[in-house]
């Protein structure tokens, strides 16, 4: 994404000229709030699974407030009671911060489409960010930020696309919100990063894996413990009852994707069989597939999965000084991902929202 293609907004307001906007990680780690990120679908025309996102934007935001209020205020001392019960709103606070969000976006879309490449996809992070000063004002004393750039979504399937990932450090803190200062602190795991990976993972324990840095991860896993792999993958379609899906569960410190829904949702409704645990690597033998989602990726195919031989001491190494032990997956997408993604496109077409609607609103007020 080139610097000529990056926008920042404050409350629909520009701030930058998009020569001087920041990378999006840049941008949240200097500045704490609750955030999410989506892109666009069909060359920039329709937001992916937008609902979804205001309403886990929404939740983070409480959940950050009543928990640890230093992640969306620069002070401290801010308690949801106080930052609640300064008005008599009649709004609840879903509503203001579908509203406050919506409103940002009327005004910041229409800019980005008229300067954006024909066909370009965009990837969009809103985050809500509080404003100790403001607190009595209508807005509830909240800043929404918009980072808006331009985005080549992965083509999905072709072995240079493919995942590599490694087990590198322990499940994040609240990891029930989506908040911008995980951003820092992601960053200590990198010295862990072995060559070629692109994802980091997390564990507590070095046995279940827990989610990745960026992505939701989901094995499919023979049920049989005395088959094998190969001919599992072979008869999956044929009978399903032979493999389940495993995510970890929310209970045990993941973040709730939105794609690790919609996966969710779509096995339950057509019959893969799924279930919420989180995979355990002593069991990667009976592992057929594997895949990691995000609102960026959509659903992307795992290749390898590392983890260090020995857990407890990794936190003191670099990659280098670690003795990883691998698991190879296929070198492309199996039966049952393949089947996955076709069906979340087909879900992310029913949720979209059209990005002319933000034009029309505008038009309108």
């Amino acid at each position: 994404m080139s610097h000529a293609n990056r926008f920042l907004f404050k409350n629909g307001v520009v701030l930058l000229p998009a020569t001087d906007t920041p990378p999006v990680a840049t941008f949240l780690e200097a500045h704490p709030g609750a955030y999410t990120t989506t892109r666009t679908h069909n060359s920039g025309s329709e937001i992916l699974f937008w609902q979804r996102h205001l309403r886990r934007l929404s939740n983070s935001f409480q959940i950050l407030l009543e928990n640890n209020p230093k992640l969306v205020f620069p002070k401290p001392d801010i308690r949801s009671a106080q930052f609640w019960g300064l008005s008599n709103r009649r709004m609840t606070r879903d509503s203001l911060i579908g509203c406050l969000v919506d409103d940002s976006m009327r005004k910041a879309m229409p800019f980005v489409v008229k300067r954006r490449k024909l066909g370009e996809e965009l990837a969009i992070t809103a985050l809500l960010s509080g404003n100790v000063e403001n607190l009595e004002h209508s807005d509830g004393g909240l800043d929404v930020y918009l980072h808006v750039g331009g985005y080549v979504p992965p083509v999905f399937g072709i072995e240079e696309n493919a995942a590599r990932l490694a087990v590198v450090g322990r499940g994040r803190d609240f990891a029930n919100a989506k908040y911008s200062d995980w951003v820092r602190l992601r960053k200590g795991l990198e010295k862990l990063r072995p060559p070629s990976v692109t994802e980091l993972l997390l564990s507590n324990d070095g046995e279940r894996i827990l989610e990745g840095c960026l992505t939701n991860l989901f094995v499919v896993c023979c049920k049989d413990k005395h088959g094998d792999g190969n001919s599992i993958e072979h008869n999956a379609l044929q009978n399903l009852s032979c493999i389940e899906v495993q995510t970890a569960p929310l209970s045990d410190g993941v973040l709730p994707g939105i794609l690790r829904q919609v996966i969710i949702d779509i096995c339950l409704k057509i019959g893969i069989p799924f279930r919420e645990v989180a995979p355990s690597w002593s069991e990667r033998e009976l592992w057929t597939e594997a895949f990691i989602t995000n609102s960026l990726r959509i659903l992307q195919h795992v290749e390898t999965i590392k983890v260090p031989r020995e857990w407890k001491s990794i936190v003191s190494k670099n990659w280098d000084e670690i003795t990883w032990v691998e698991k190879q997956l296929e070198d492309g997408p199996g039966k049952i991902t393949s089947m996955l993604q076709k069906e979340v496109l087909r879900k992310a077409d029913i949720e979209t929202f059209p990005v002319a609607l933000f034009e029309e609103k505008r038009r309108s007020t």
